[in-house]
């Protein structure tokens, strides 16, 4: 029971106590297929530790085309932070692309915890400076890497993606046609064949 919790706030300074105390806080809900955890407009209230299943963040381009900024697989958060810390509406819609398992935590149930518990809120450092790390990592590499060596990172770091994403998110979510998803993937499949 609980591993995604357990896996999820894993920190040096929390006892086994305290994860005790953090996982009995959350809440076991499901999401079908096409639900939206968060639509654009609303403030979020909560997030959400995965357990199965895989959500997709994204939001709509000025000529009204959806492109995916995000997924949130298993054992990862699906949080809309802006919204959620600073009480404003969200810019992105967050919904499952299969059905979903999650743990989720109101904001009021997380901040009592994060200010009664020490190792939390250091838990929430470094996790923010995580996110952060790889929200830079992804700005960078849309600029500077093909988009060949983009899906390979997905491939290599995200294999639940491209096991359970729709193509045309997967394509969208690395900044590419798809077509040219099509052509990259016929590609890899000949030079993992030979």
């Amino acid at each position: 029971m609980a591993l995604a919790l357990r896996s999820l706030y894993q920190h040096p300074l929390l006892t086994a106590r305290d994860l005790e105390v953090i996982i009995d806080a959350h809440k076991l809900v499901s999401f079908k297929k096409g639900d939206f955890l968060l639509k654009k407009g609303q403030i979020a209230n909560a997030y959400f530790c995965v357990e199965n299943g895989l959500i997709r963040s994204y939001v709509y381009d000025y000529n009204g085309n959806d492109i995916t900024t995000g997924f949130i697989g298993k054992n990862e958060i699906s949080i809309d932070v802006v919204s959620l810390f600073t009480r404003v509406p969200s810019e992105e819609y967050f919904q499952a692309l299969t059905d979903c398992s999650c743990y989720m935590i109101d904001l009021e149930t997380f901040q009592q915890l994060y200010h009664s518990i020490k190792g939390l809120n250091e838990w929430g450092r470094a996790w923010m400076s995580g996110s952060l790390f790889e929200l830079k990592q992804r700005t960078i590499s849309m600029i500077t890497d093909s988009a060949t060596v983009r899906y390979e990172r997905l491939e290599l770091q995200h294999p639940q993606i491209l096991q359970q994403a729709p193509l045309k998110y997967i394509a969208s979510y690395l900044g590419i046609t798809d077509s040219s998803l099509s052509r990259i993937r016929k590609e890899r499949c000949k030079t993992t064949t030979h």
